[in-house]
């Protein structure tokens, strides 16, 4: 069986970049230590509410805590007992495949089977630079080190070459996990990648952070395709929407508990890249129905979910909630309605969308 298939029921997760930015209302900066202690209280308490999934980001920027999310997930393997803990992502580009692949290994053993590795090129450049890597071979650096790491995966012993590390003669690559690794492709919006994770055979993480949900359709469909060309088993195929949300007790009260961080968060990224400062109304355009941020009250954040899984058919949502260093707690109160709210409504549609098929 491919390591794509995700279980039976719809999976909800959430997932953070560990943002320590300074907060916009009290133009204060918590500590990596604090920062740090917080998160695995968050993805403790996923655990506890029964989602199926928290994942870890990597940065390599002040802002962001997180610069090795392997060993972030083994502490937080040792304190939960079963969701599954992956990162979100690993900047495969500029690291090492035999090393993150015996880090995430580790993480599975730990965590008795429940590590995933959701490998992407970076949407930031800091870690080329840092690891000594030239940007002139973004592509193909992603391409050669991702052709490793599934070598490692299926082989014990390796013998591999390539252009950008050297080589591997019947390298033995230890510990191995307690199963084999799920590997998922992190796609922001690049049809080759959608393309390259389908021929692969692997499963699909897509960033919809921005714009109408109908947009990205291309990106699910092209991912089926390559998936179906390529001669893998259609009911392996899986596919997880990964957007910014945030869950209040009442609409408005979840929008303006996460505008201020998240209009702060866009805003900063926004002038490195040349894009205008977030508006509320641009925010309050992207809360609509067919917007792509999932903020508001349990039963709207459902329906926005429902909403794209009546586009994508998908297996998997995961909710960025701390963008631009929301309180503590306030995402604790955001993760528990998400769980207790949320996830139930979700499921039960799903399931009665399979069920009448």
């Amino acid at each position: 069986m491919s390591d794509s298939r995700v279980g039976q029921q719809f999976e909800l997760g959430v997932y953070t970049f560990a943002d320590r930015a300074m907060t916009p209302l009290t133009d204060h900066t918590v500590s990596p230590a604090h920062r740090l202690a917080d998160l695995l209280e968050e993805i403790s308490l996923a655990d506890e509410l029964g989602l199926d999934v928290f994942g870890v980001g990597e940065h390599h920027r002040p802002d962001y805590v997180v610069s090795s999310p392997a060993v972030v997930l083994a502490a937080a393997a040792a304190r939960t007992e079963r969701i599954k803990l992956t990162s979100a992502v690993t900047v495969l580009s500029s690291d090492d495949p035999v090393r993150v692949f015996q880090q995430f290994a580790t993480v599975d053993l730990i965590s008795g089977g429940r590590a995933e590795i959701m490998a992407g090129r970076g949407s930031f450049i800091e870690s080329f630079p840092l690891f000594g890597y030239d940007l002139r071979h973004y592509d193909e650096l992603f391409s050669e080190k991702l052709e490793l790491l599934l070598r490692l995966r299926r082989d014990e012993r390796v013998d591999w070459s390539g252009k950008h590390r050297p080589p591997l003669e019947k390298a033995g690559v230890y510990p191995r996990p307690e199963r084999e690794l799920p590997i998922w492709i992190a796609v922001g919006g690049t049809p080759e990648s959608a393309a390259r994770a389908g021929s692969l055979g692997l499963p699909m993480a897509l960033a919809i952070i921005g714009g109408a949900p109908e947009r990205f359709e291309p990106f699910a469909r092209i991912h089926r395709e390559a998936w179906t060309l390529a001669g893998h088993d259609p009911s392996d195929l899986a596919l997880s929407i990964n957007s910014h949300a945030f869950v209040g007790d009442t609409s408005g009260g979840a929008a303006n508990d996460f505008f201020p961080y998240y209009a702060r968060a866009m805003s900063r990224i926004g002038r490195e890249r040349g894009w205008p400062p977030t508006t509320r109304e641009q925010f309050e355009a992207l809360r609509t129905p067919r917007g792509a941020l999932a903020v508001g009250e349990p039963e709207e954040v459902a329906e926005k979910i429902l909403f794209q899984h009546s586009i994508f058919g998908h297996q998997r949502f995961m909710a960025q909630m701390d963008v631009g260093a929301v309180p503590h707690d306030k995402l604790m109160r955001s993760i528990e309605l998400f769980g207790t709210k949320v996830a139930p409504l979700v499921r039960a549609e799903v399931a009665r969308r399979t069920d009448s098929g």
